[in-house]
C-alpha cells in the first residue's frame, strides 16, 4: 500500500482528508501521530518542517504531500475514484476552490481560535478575539444560509472537496457557537452531511478522542 496519512482522528483538518479517502474506497495506511511524543514529532518534521498534519506520503510515486485542500487534489488527480471531488470545468473547479477557501478561512479558522481559546491560561485568555471569531462564525453562517436555499451540496448536486471541507468546522463550529433555530438551511446541510456515510465513519472513529476537546470554562 503506498499511500499513508499522517494525521490523528481528533483533528478537524484531517477530517476533510479522511472524508475524501473515505468516499472513493481509497486503500492506505493510516499513521496516528502524537504531537506530545518527541520522536513522533521529530518524524512528523522530516516529513514537513511546519510539524502540521495531515501529510500524505506516496511511496510509489516518492512524494510528501502537506495541507488538507492539496492532497485531495492529488488524490483526485492520482488516485481517482467513482467520486469526482474536483470538477474537470476550470469554471466550476474555480468555484468549487472558493468554496473550500471559505470554509477553512471564514468558518474553520475562527472555529479554531474559540477552542484553541480555552487551553489558555485563565490570564492569557484573548477575550476580544474569542468575539470576533465568533461574529466571524455568524456571518459564514448567514452567507451559508443563502448558499445552501438552492443547493443539495455545496456546488448543487455533486458532493466535492468543498463538502470535505464543510464538515469538519461545521460540526465543531456549531457546538461553540451554535447556528441558531434561524438559520435552518445551514442545520439542514449539516444533518445531510453527518448522513454522509463517509462522515459518519470519520465521526465514528474520532468518537473516543471526544473527551479530549477542551470545554469551555
Amino acid at each position: 500500500m503506498s499511500l499513508t496519512l499522517h494525521y490523528h482522528p481528533l483533528s478537524s483538518f484531517c477530517w476533510k482528508v479522511l472524508i475524501a479517502l473515505y468516499e472513493n474506497g481509497t486503500p492506505f495506511t493510516p499513521k496516528l501521530v502524537n504531537l506530545g511524543d518527541p520522536d513522533e514529532r521529530a518524524a512528523l518534521l522530516k516529513l514537513s518542517p511546519i510539524g502540521r498534519f495531515p501529510v500524505l506520503r506516496d511511496d510509489a510515486r516518492e512524494r510528501t504531500v502537506p495541507e488538507s485542500s492539496i492532497i485531495i487534489e492529488y488524490l483526485d488527480r492520482h488516485y481517482p475514484g467513482p467520486v469526482r471531488l474536483v470538477s474537470d470545468d476550470p469554471e466550476a473547479a474555480l468555484q468549487m476552490r472558493l468554496r473550500d477557501r471559505f470554509f477553512d478561512l471564514y468558518v474553520h479558522l475562527p472555529m479554531q481560535k474559540i477552542i484553541g481559546d480555552r487551553l489558555r491560561a485563565a490570564d492569557k485568555k484573548d477575550r476580544h478575539g474569542v468575539e470576533e471569531a465568533r461574529a466571524q462564525l455568524r456571518s459564514s453562517y448567514d452567507i451559508i444560509e443563502q448558499q445552501m436555499a438552492a443547493g443539495h451540496w455545496a456546488m448543487g448536486r455533486d458532493f466535492t472537496l468543498a463538502d470535505c471541507s464543510a464538515l469538519p468546522p461545521l460540526f465543531y463550529g456549531n457546538k461553540v457557537e451554535p447556528f441558531g433555530p434561524a438559520r435552518k438551511n445551514v442545520a439542514a446541510y449539516f444533518e445531510r452531511l453527518q448522513a454522509r456515510p463517509s462522515v459518519a465513519r470519520v465521526l465514528k472513529e474520532a468518537e473516543p478522542y471526544f473527551h479530549l476537546v477542551p470545554k469551555e470554562g
